[in-house]
């Protein structure tokens, strides 16, 4: 009797505060304005994201080097550029890329003409890295 009556209460208590309880819509509304925010909230998403990038990007120069430092650099990039220019004209010959296999020390070359372009395959025996490259008629 006791279980009774208190579903009987707990009927009466909801029926009576059910026309009380109201709904609301939830609509979403992102915060970034990349994505339809606000766009007040630009400055205050950027610093926030610059403030937690720890990331340093290499300028690619060293400016601790002295001049003559950087000259001898420059001197050592022309000279390698010089003969690997040369050693080029002397394997491939004034042509220049012919289709063929070339092996030099642990690289293999692969040459040959497709619908492409001229396609370069680059095998190193050693560690098994491949490359290609596909220069475009």
């Amino acid at each position: 009797m006791k279980k009774l009556i208190q579903n009987i209460f707990l009927l009466f208590f909801v029926l009576f505060f059910a026309h009380t309880a109201a709904g609301q819509a939830l609509v979403y509304t992102p915060k970034n304005p990349n994505f339809g925010g606000d766009t007040f909230n630009y400055q205050q998403l950027l610093n926030s994201a610059n403030s937690q990038n720890d990331f340093q990007e290499a300028s690619g120069f060293d400016d601790d080097q002295s001049d003559l430092d950087q000259f001898t650099e420059d001197l050592n990039r022309q000279l390698l550029n010089s003969i690997s220019r040369q050693l080029f004209t002397d394997t491939f010959g004034q042509d220049g890329l012919q289709p063929g296999n070339f092996t030099f020390g642990s690289l293999s070359l692969e040459i040959f003409p497709s619908s492409e372009g001229l396609v370069i395959n680059i095998l190193d025996t050693q560690t098994g890295d491949q490359s290609q490259i596909i220069i475009p008629d």
